[in-house]
């Protein structure tokens, strides 16, 4: 049924993005009159996670719309390590002048420096906000015929399992601290779950060994799970929102499990794009209104949507400054929940 469901929406949004790029104009550059970002080289956009992953896809679908919407080259960088820290530390010590950005999920902003006391950089300092990009829940997956031996038909069945076989499921993410991190060590204490994370170095190892039934599951942002999900090769039991997404409506979320004591979990993890502080303002501008530009356009919206991605931006630089501001106590919670550390 779910995998049925993909095919039929995937199919629709195919068709609805044909339409609009037929019935929307292209997307055009901004400010064609105004100079070039950093003298119009190529502009790297470093993606903290290998290949493979759903960040590294995500990466890849802005750069190929930033291309069209700045008027020169973005070219996507993997700079995997240290849950995404590695790529994030090139970014903070990249060139001042627009030629450097990087895609930044919310732990890196608010939630590592609750984890360590040796930051290689500030977040609050050394990065500059530009926007948000998405929003998007992490979805339950576990190996299909794993799932099938094992009897776990929905997520109550595999809590029940994980409690009377501690620490032999065993879950993949893509680093330690990162959001499947701490949303598996806040489900552990919730609801007495004995399930044992297991770290890669970025989420395309981790769904490598999760289809050779080397690891059992994964709670992960969606782009790269749906298309193993759809192939039958995964069984989605979950998504780590207090209720379910649109799209996978029949998919409970943790606000269905209030009998295991799940129901005021809602962890909603999101994307931003920043670049190094001390970027001139009219270039984080630039920088900014050109993810609007492609954020806002109803083609690239609708091949987020088979993803599991909401598109969401920022309506400002300083709005997500702020919003950073606002969720670092909600991620420092989750950090002593899980007591993840990063030394």
């Amino acid at each position: 049924m779910l995998a049925s469901a993909y095919r039929r929406q995937r199919t629709m949004n195919r068709n609805l993005s044909r339409r609009s790029l037929l019935a929307a104009p292209a997307l055009l550059p901004l400010g064609a009159a105004a100079q070039p970002i950093a003298g119009g080289r190529n502009i790297r956009l470093i993606v903290p996670f290998p290949p493979g992953g759903a960040v590294d896809l995500l990466g890849r679908l802005m750069a190929e719309r930033l291309t069209p919407a700045l008027g020169q080259t973005v070219v996507v960088e993997n700079r995997g390590g240290a849950g995404g820290l590695l790529g994030a530390d090139i970014v903070a010590k990249g060139d001042k002048d627009g030629s450097v950005i990087g895609l930044m999920g919310v732990t890196i902003m608010a939630a590592y420096p609750f984890m360590t006391n040796r930051m290689p950089f500030d977040p609050e300092k050394d990065l500059s906000p530009i926007s948000k990009v998405v929003d998007g829940s992490l979805l339950c997956v576990v190996n299909a015929d794993t799932a099938r031996r094992n009897n776990w038909n929905d997520f109550r069945s595999l809590i029940a399992w994980s409690r009377a076989n501690p620490e032999q499921v065993r879950m993949g993410s893509s680093g330690n601290g990162t959001a499947s991190h701490l949303n598996i060590e806040a489900i552990n204490r919730a609801a007495s779950a004995k399930i044992l994370h297991v770290p890669y170095r970025g989420g395309g190892p981790a769904i490598n060994d999760l289809v050779a039934g080397n690891i059992d599951m994964m709670f992960d942002v969606m782009p790269a799970l749906m298309p193993h999900v759809e192939a039958g090769r995964f069984k989605a039991l979950a998504v780590s929102s207090k209720d379910a997404v649109p799209f996978l409506p029949n998919i409970p979320g943790m606000g269905s499990f209030a009998d295991l004591g799940l129901g005021n979990h809602n962890l909603v993890s999101w994307n931003a794009i920043m670049a190094p502080s001390g970027v001139p303002a009219p270039v984080i501008q630039k920088l900014h209104d050109a993810i609007v530009q492609v954020c806002s356009d109803a083609a690239f919206v609708a091949r987020l949507q088979p993803l599991g991605y909401a598109a969401a931006t920022s309506a400002t630089p300083a709005a997500l400054t702020a919003l950073i501001e606002q969720e670092r106590p909600f991620w420092r919670n989750m950090v002593e929940i899980s007591g993840a550390r990063l030394d």
